[in-house]
């Protein structure tokens, strides 16, 4: 299913909700935008999407850092480290209770 031509809007509104200190995946973003199946699409549009959104919180299903995030993960890392999110082997330490959705602070 290709995702409706709101899709970038939805995605990149819901980034500017993600908190300091958390972090959302692809998946989980997509579902929220309404296309649960286009975390690939979500990729896409973080790569070449609004530079001054947060898209350093953005991390696979795994906990993992983006192979494809602009300086790459090491850049990743430093940002979300100033947020107080460690990483080991460029994993989110404590993912799940740092995974963000709505409704949790």
């Amino acid at each position: 299913m290709k995702p409706d031509a709101n899709f970038r809007e939805r995605v990149e509104t819901l980034m500017t909700e993600v908190p300091y200190g958390r972090v959302i995946t692809y998946g989980d973003l997509a579902g929220l935008a309404g296309q649960a199946n286009a975390s690939r699409v979500v990729g896409g549009i973080a790569h070449f999407g609004n530079p001054d959104l947060p898209w350093h919180r953005l991390v696979n299903r795994f906990g993992g850092l983006a192979a494809g995030f602009h300086g790459g993960r090491e850049a990743q890392a430093q940002l979300l480290e100033q947020e107080g999110i460690t990483c080991t082997n460029h994993i989110v330490d404590n993912f799940e209770e740092r995974r963000w959705r709505p409704g949790q602070n």
